[in-house]
């Protein structure tokens, strides 16, 4: 007989709304500086690879983590966190330093509360199976 599956508990479907809402406006926030580069570019000359690195990282694996993170916690908020340490890598490789502020750690920080939901939801579905 099948045992009937056990719901989130109320703090993992807190912290999996506020990540749902977050990634909304993190995305919504990406998309707007995406528009605005495509509307007035500030760069000049060819795209480098360095630009494009960087770019696969952030906004790309950002976005699609977060976007996945709504179907698939823990592979999404991976994919997210990985992005955000692969640009911080990649930009520490490249550059010789991290880019200042906390602005790349703010936009991604829903996928450390996916990861967060998704730990929280498996611990408790581990708990009442066994």
């Amino acid at each position: 007989m099948n045992k009937p599956t056990r719901k989130p508990g109320t703090l993992a479907l807190t912290v999996r709304r506020m990540a749902r809402g977050w990634s909304i406006v993190s995305i919504g926030f990406v998309l707007l500086i995406f528009l605005g580069e495509l509307i007035f570019p500030h760069a000049e000359g060819p795209v480098r690879l360095r630009d494009l690195v960087l770019f696969v990282f952030f906004p790309i694996g950002i976005c699609a983590g977060m976007i996945l993170a709504w179907r698939w916690e823990g592979l999404g908020g991976s994919i997210t966190v990985g992005s955000l340490l692969g640009f911080y890598t990649a930009m520490r490789v490249m550059d010789g330093r991290f880019r200042g502020g906390p602005f790349f750690a703010v936009v991604a920080a829903p996928g450390f509360l996916f990861l967060l939901s998704w730990a929280m939801t498996v611990t408790r579905k581990k708990e009442s199976d066994g």
